[in-house]
């Protein structure tokens, strides 16, 4: 087994996904990114490697608990010690609530919230047995969990009850692990993503809020990895465990 330090990006997607895992390529970091086809991420785990990095991409389901065990297991056993975790899944499929279907809100609280359950659990329960991760970040930091988060997070919105029900309580268990896991020396965060993002589905689906691109009016992917850094290198005597990130224009 190999020693290197490892970021693990669940839900490794093109925007904020790949983002996140080339800033902490950049940073000397290991990535291990997954997104459930395989075939997805190689334009990603090339483009680290073209730059210097190491990543290994892994094809995976993260609501199927089977596959998140082994998953972990996996990057511990043969890469190394997963010291921060960035859950992204998305899950936003806009319906009305008077078409939606048990089987399309079932499918996305479990992208949202379970899958997000399944793989801090999983990354959790190895960070709180390390005396600490190497000494890279500080004393008694044994590692970081970052959740991502929406502006469902915090309120519900017309035809996004699926959505905002999973992102809200993907929120109350970010809450629940900082709390706990905290004083065992994990920092757990959540973001809110209050506005579009640079994203082929805002560009086809929001034409007019993609149109704000040219005057910041949406969120740039790599900025957002800017912050996701910054949270991993607070000192435990002052970490954030919500963060809000929108532009400048953006309503709130």
């Amino acid at each position: 087994m190999t020693h290197s330090k490892v970021c693990l990006v669940i839900g490794a997607g093109d925007a904020t996904g790949s983002a996140v895992a080339k800033r902490f390529a950049r940073e000397g970091y290991t990535v291990c990114a997954t997104r459930r086809s395989l075939d997805k991420l190689q334009a990603l785990i090339a483009d680290i490697q073209s730059a210097g990095g190491v990543a290994h991409g892994f094809g995976s389901d993260a609501r199927k608990e089977e596959e998140v065990v082994a998953l972990v297991e996996k990057i511990e056993s043969t890469i190394g010690p997963i010291e921060v975790l960035v859950f992204n899944i998305g899950a936003n499929s806009p319906n009305s609530i008077l078409t939606e279907t048990a089987r399309r809100y079932t499918k996305m609280w479990e992208m949202a919230c379970l899958a997000g359950f399944l793989v801090g659990r999983e990354v959790a329960k190895r960070m709180v047995l390390r005396p600490d991760v190497q000494g890279t970040v500080g004393p008694s930091h044994k590692g970081t969990i970052i959740f991502t988060g929406a502006t469902a997070s915090l309120r519900g919105s017309s035809h996004f009850a699926g959505f905002s029900g999973g992102k809200m309580a993907l929120r109350a268990l970010a809450q629940s692990m900082a709390r706990e896991l905290g004083p065992m020396g994990v920092h757990v965060a959540h973001t809110i993503i209050d506005g579009a993002i640079d994203t082929e589905f805002i560009r086809t689906t929001f034409p007019e809020r993609y149109a704000l691109k040219d005057q910041d009016g949406i969120l740039n992917p790599a900025h957002i990895a800017d912050a996701y850094w910054m949270l991993h290198q607070q000192p435990r005597d002052a970490w954030t465990h919500e963060l809000d990130l929108r532009p400048y224009m953006e309503k709130f």
